[in-house]
């Protein structure tokens, strides 16, 4: 299996580049994210390359970053999700906007994917939410009694530690304070995390 390609890059277009090792041209799919990270042509390119072998094809998945590769392969341990979806749902969010619309129960944030429906986003967030919460933004707390070291975790760790202590679920927690970042901002002070997370929760 081929892992890594390290060469010139030769070409691009939608959805793929070639890369030169030695003379030999791989045509590598890539997410839009990945195209845009590379280099002109002709200039040292280096890919992490997720391999996929099938009956009728031998194919190469190029990525710039582990995570990104990471993310490649958990999308597709869920049901009827494959090469191509998990490919289209990384050209339109990074590892981390997918790891907190998961970890959050975001479908809206999902469906914004060319070919990921409502079902589908549905099969995500209910068949990965546990993964993609040790893979977000922040970290979770891992319970009620973990709030004292909640302060290494920031405002949004503090924030989701402060729900669970009132009782709320962690993932339902989680949620909430994610939405509540998207729309403050990261730096926002705990106590306004809180109330938008608790108005979150009570619609």
């Amino acid at each position: 299996m081929i892992a890594k390609l390290t060469g010139k890059l030769d070409s691009t277009g939608d959805g793929w580049a070639v890369v030169d090792v030695g003379g030999v041209g791989y045509l590598v799919h890539c997410t839009t994210r990945t195209l845009a990270a590379l280099p002109r042509p002709g200039q040292p390119v280096m890919l992490l390359i997720e391999t996929v072998v099938r009956e009728d094809a031998f194919l190469l998945y190029g990525f710039e970053d582990a995570r990104a590769q990471e993310w490649f392969r958990l999308l597709q341990t869920a049901q009827n999700v494959g090469a191509r979806v998990a490919l289209a749902v990384l050209s339109t969010m990074s590892p981390d906007e997918l790891a907190n619309a998961i970890a959050a129960g975001d479908r809206k944030a999902l469906t914004r994917t060319p070919g990921v429906g409502p079902k589908v986003a549905d099969r995500l967030i209910t068949e990965l939410k546990d993964k993609a919460a040790g893979m977000a933004g922040f970290v979770l707390p891992s319970g009620p009694s973990s709030s004292g070291a909640a302060g290494d975790q920031g405002p949004a760790g503090d924030a989701v530690s402060a729900l669970v202590n009132l009782g709320y679920a962690q993932v339902e927690a989680f949620g909430a304070v994610s939405r509540a970042v998207e729309k403050e901002g990261p730096d926002t002070k705990v106590e306004t995390l809180i109330r938008i997370g608790l108005q979150e929760l009570s619609q």
